[in-house]
């Protein structure tokens, strides 16, 4: 039995995942990445070969997310894609008539805009944290709450406060106030969520046309709060899929099979004993021109095998 390998590098997880023939997932993994991307993708891989069926063997492999050369280089990729395509391919693959993806991971938020199957419009917010995983875990710790019962706890207030969302900075202070006056950790809550939205729709989604239907994946989808709240602002429902956080991987694996079968070829894999080898970063500044192009290496088991960063590709032609 044959199957595809995706693989999505973030700042906070990294996710994989591996489809049969058909496309359907098998297998899927969800790890912090932990400031480590290497480490992360390498312990992904020895943690994934113990749940893939026995007897399948991977024929393409593909990578997404921030740290997706990176991961290319370590696992062997068919294919490198960016966030954008993957996650649209993924909603697509389960709500084929989807129009808007909503995607809030640990560190950035996006959405992504669809029409008969094809995106013709997205943005992204990589500058403000307001509303991201990592936030939300923050404020999960300092309310002594767990980050699983979080949303949950949302549901259940009777009047949720007005938060001031536009900033990290402001809403943990915000909170803070509204504590010290008395107000139930629920309302508090649920007031976060709804303020986080806010700040969502008019930067991330300002200017967008949001049509149904709607899916919302990443990390933060699992918190059914900060979906009631999407659900409250927009006036529409909204879909959260089973495979919420792993999206990405699935989208890359899917493309990644959709190369691999237009273009019969043998897959680039490295196999799941990647996860032993030693690999190795480093970098330097090429001053062959006024761009001084910061130019990164790879090398495994002491030799150099992939380089990037430069412009003009002198670098990565050496090899």
């Amino acid at each position: 039995m044959g199957g595809y390998l995706g693989v999505d590098v973030g700042s906070v997880s990294t996710n994989l995942v591996v489809t049969d023939e058909e496309g359907e997932i098998v297998a899927s993994l969800y790890i912090r990445t932990q400031g480590q991307p290497i480490a992360a993708v390498q312990e992904g891989l020895a943690q994934l070969e113990k749940k893939v069926p026995a007897g399948l063997t991977i024929e393409g492999v593909g990578t997404t997310g921030s740290g997706r050369t990176l991961a290319g280089v370590v696992v062997g990729a068919d294919l490198v894609k960016n966030e954008i395509t993957c996650h649209a391919v993924a909603a697509a693959r389960l709500v084929p008539d989807v129009q808007t993806v909503l995607e809030i991971g640990g560190q950035d938020s996006k959405i992504i805009i669809l029409r008969d199957g094809v995106v013709t419009d997205f943005a992204m917010n990589t500058v403000c944290a307001a509303g991201t995983g990592s936030f939300l875990d923050h404020q999960a710790e300092r309310l002594n709450v767990p980050i699983e019962e979080f949303g949950s706890y949302a549901l259940r207030a009777k009047n949720p406060v007005r938060i001031a969302g536009r900033c990290t900075v402001f809403a943990e202070s915000d909170m803070i106030h509204k504590q010290q006056m008395g107000h139930s950790v629920e309302d508090i809550i649920a007031g976060l969520c709804e303020a986080l939205v806010r700040n969502y729709l008019n930067n991330v989604g300002k200017g967008k046309e949001i049509l149904p239907p709607v899916v919302f994946q990443g990390g933060v989808a699992a918190n059914v709060g900060i979906k009631a709240a999407f659900e409250k602002a927009l006036g529409l429902p909204v879909y959260v899929p089973e495979h919420f956080g792993v999206m990405g991987a699935w989208g890359a694996a899917l493309l990644a099979r959709e190369k691999m079968r237009t273009n019969p070829q043998p897959t680039r894999f490295r196999g799941f004993q990647a996860a032993c080898l030693e690999y190795k970063t480093s970098s330097f500044d090429c001053t062959g021109c006024s761009n001084q192009c910061e130019v990164i290496s790879i090398s495994m088991e002491g030799k150099v095998i992939a380089r990037w960063g430069d412009r003009c590709g002198r670098w990565e032609n050496l090899l």
